[in-house]
């Protein structure tokens, strides 16, 4: 679905982007980490043909880009950064004008188009004020129904949970893995841990413009080395295992051992009994914390003075907050913690059916990609 080949982009004297090496196949959820200033964005505008490289190949969905753009749009669906719209007219009269801009936009079944893509993202119910009206969540969910007008093969998200509320994300997420599990492949990029952990099964790391990483989800988090065992009497698991415990807090214990099995049955003959017991895994922020650097927005004073990015260092800033921004770790956790939705009435950025003015005000159009072909909402 995507392919690059030693793809690069420079401003001048900085590298944005630098030799980078994507495979997207089809079918999967493909997540983008990095820090803010990493490259992301410039990447994702490469391979909608909005930024022309410096350097190597991009092909998507089997055509090259920028070459033949215009023949892969059309099977794609885009969302980058915050979505731009016509801020007089109202949501669905973006869409419409977003439709009949582009190429196999049939009139006769825009309108069941439209209310289709505004029903799967929440907007079923919004009313006809002016998109400039809208509120930040409302104009990122107008964005996604968007990219979604034509059914795309390939979405390529970019940060496209900015400015939605917990509950707001957690809908987003099941709209992905819904059209995934219906055939269509998603490339998202995010600054955002749980955001790619919660959803994603292929993971590619981005350091100051270059991949440092691709790989399975299920691959990152490979073993530590260590078991997790909950027990009743830990003094007595203690004990047993005199110097392989490396940290304990209540019934919870960390034990440097490599099978669990075999531990579970050492702790049975010992006497002591097991609540539960599993191999520690890495966590996905463990890992892209030993892949990256802090990000471009983070100035840090050193003793003569304030230090500032380097020369080659990739200057684009991008989203709202930084991977040295993240959650702390647990060591006694057992991988990757995933925030769930808050209690609670749905957000404002939501526009139930039967009740237009839930919302206050509702979303928002397509972004650049959507004027360069409107028509593939990219």
């Amino acid at each position: 679905m995507i392919t690059t080949r030693s793809l690069t982009k420079r401003y001048g004297a900085v590298t944005a982007v630098s030799s980078v090496d994507l495979d997207v196949a089809p079918g999967d959820r493909y997540g983008l980490l990095g820090p803010n200033g990493s490259g992301k964005t410039t990447l994702v505008r490469m391979l909608l043909g909005l930024v022309y490289p410096t350097g190597g190949e991009i092909r998507l969905l089997g055509h090259a880009v920028p070459k033949r753009v215009r023949q892969a749009l059309p099977e794609v669906g885009a969302l980058v950064e915050q979505p731009a719209a016509i801020p007089h007219l109202s949501g669905r009269t973006n869409l419409a004008v977003i439709d009949a801009a582009g190429p196999h936009g049939a009139r006769r079944t825009r309108r069941a188009r439209i209310e289709e893509a505004l029903d799967r993202v929440g907007l079923a119910g919004v009313d006809r004020r002016p998109v400039r009206a809208y509120s930040l969540g409302m104009r990122q969910r107008l964005g996604l129904a968007a990219a979604l007008l034509r059914r795309p093969r390939l979405l390529i998200l970019d940060e496209p949970t900015n400015g939605l509320d917990p509950r707001g994300i957690k809908e987003i997420r099941e709209l992905l893995r819904t059209l995934n599990a219906d055939g269509t492949t998603i490339f998202l990029s995010s600054h955002i841990l749980s955001e790619v952990d919660g959803l994603c099964d292929r993971v590619g790391i981005v350091d100051r413009g270059r991949l440092v990483r691709q790989a399975e989800l299920a691959e990152l988090r490979e073993p530590t080395g260590r078991v997790l065992v909950d027990t009743p009497d830990p003094a007595a698991a203690a004990a047993l295992l005199d110097g392989e415990v490396e940290a304990r807090e209540g019934g919870r214990l960390l034990i440097r051992a490599a099978d669990p099995a075999a531990l579970n049955a050492r702790l049975v003959g010992g006497g002591v009994p097991v609540r539960e017991i599993a191999a520690q895994r890495r966590t996905l922020e463990q890992v892209v914390f030993e892949l990256t650097s802090a990000g471009s927005d983070r100035l840090a004073r050193a003793d003569t003075g304030l230090e500032r990015p380097g020369r080659g260092q990739e200057r684009v800033g991008e989203g709202n907050a930084s991977t040295d921004e993240m959650a702390g770790r647990d060591p006694l956790g057992s991988g990757a913690g995933r925030a769930g939705p808050g209690r609670g009435s749905a957000g404002s950025d939501g526009a139930a059916e039967g009740d237009p003015g839930a919302a206050g005000a509702a979303a928002a159009p397509p972004d650049r990609a959507d004027a360069e072909n409107p028509g593939g909402g990219a």
